[in-house]
């Protein structure tokens, strides 16, 4: 009964069934078919022109979307422990040519204008201080919370006034749409550009990068190529995609995420550390608590000395959640 991850879901049947539909001879990289509805279908999404590339991961997608908007001798604020910062193995960097990330805090790994101020005031305007130049939220944070429409609003408009370009990391974003209700224009704000997950949310090896901005697609279309992700067949990435935006499969899969970890989330009570909104859960354990739940076949991962996370996926099965959540109940 795994918990670990949902980068470990299965693919969903939808997805497979896309993948075989698009193994026949069409044009190679970008120009075939699939991928020239990308963007047709992801305007009606979002219900405004957008430009959209795919690549094969969501450190590929956060990567070069933030090297179009941040120069290689700038920075890009984000919090403590964004994904950028933590998990990525230094491709900021890599990526970006050395551009620095500026970390800011912020309640649930949630940035806000006080903790973006915190980093970017104090900053001298001259040549001897690295300038901020863009502005990266995650949507839903790394602690599962969903930033409503009026706080990216407010996180835009600070973006305008300092001129920052803005991006929103959304490995989980279906999860915050389905938690927050809204249309997913609401749930992006303000963003030039918006990595839109699909692997965590029943996809194989396909996430989309969504410019809002169009100028930007144009310059990312070079650096993904020289990124090494431009792939030949990229007919089986665009088919995927399409396969979970065409018929809103991927809002269906994260409500399904979100129900199992809410289920859940009634046997934690004052164990939670953070509220359920998405799939994601952070629950207070000791070590022998969580010696117990592996005794009795959950899989997880520790967070902390004390503590555990635990996510839900599209297809997690309703006999393990409904078991977790009695065993939680039970300590």
């Amino acid at each position: 009964m795994q918990f670990l991850s949902d980068n470990s879901a299965a693919v969903h049947p939808r997805v497979w069934e896309a993948l075989r539909a698009a193994d026949e001879a069409q044009a190679p990289y970008d120009n075939d078919a699939l991928s020239q509805r990308l963007d047709a279908a992801f305007s009606a999404l979002f219900g405004r022109e957008v430009s959209v590339l795919w690549v094969a991961t969501g450190t590929a997608a956060n990567c070069l979307a933030l090297a179009t908007i941040c120069p290689p001798h700038g920075g890009v604020v984000c919090h403590r422990e964004a994904h950028i910062e933590v998990d990525e193995g230094g491709a900021p960097g890599f990526y970006l040519h050395g551009a620095k990330l500026l970390l800011a805090e912020g309640e649930g790994a949630k940035l806000t204008i006080e903790g973006v101020r915190a980093v970017i005031d104090p900053i001298r305007d001259d040549v001897h201080q690295v300038q901020p130049h863009a502005l990266s939220v995650t949507q839903a944070s790394e602690y599962g919370l969903a930033y409503r429409p009026s706080e990216l609003a407010a996180l835009g408009a600070l973006a305008q006034e300092r001129r920052l370009g803005f991006h929103v990391d959304g490995a989980r974003f279906a999860n915050a749409v389905a938690f927050l209700g809204c249309t997913p224009a609401e749930a992006a704000g303000p963003c030039d550009a918006l990595s839109f997950g699909c692997v965590k949310n029943g996809g194989m090896s396909a996430e989309a990068i969504v410019f809002f901005d169009l100028g930007l697609a144009s310059v990312a279309r070079y650096r993904r190529k020289r990124a090494g992700h431009l792939q030949s067949k990229g007919r089986f990435l665009a088919a995927q995609l399409l396969a979970m935006v065409e018929g809103d499969l991927w809002l269906a899969n994260a409500r399904a995420a979100n129900a199992a970890a809410a289920e859940i989330a009634a046997a934690c009570g004052e164990r939670l550390l953070h509220p359920v909104e998405a799939n994601e859960l952070f629950v207070r354990l000791t070590a022998a608590e969580r010696d117990a739940l592996r005794g009795q076949g959950f899989g997880f991962y520790d967070w902390g000395d004390n503590a555990a996370r635990f996510v839900t996926a599209w297809n997690t099965d309703e006999a393990a959640a409904s078991a977790l959540f009695r065993a939680i109940a039970a300590l």
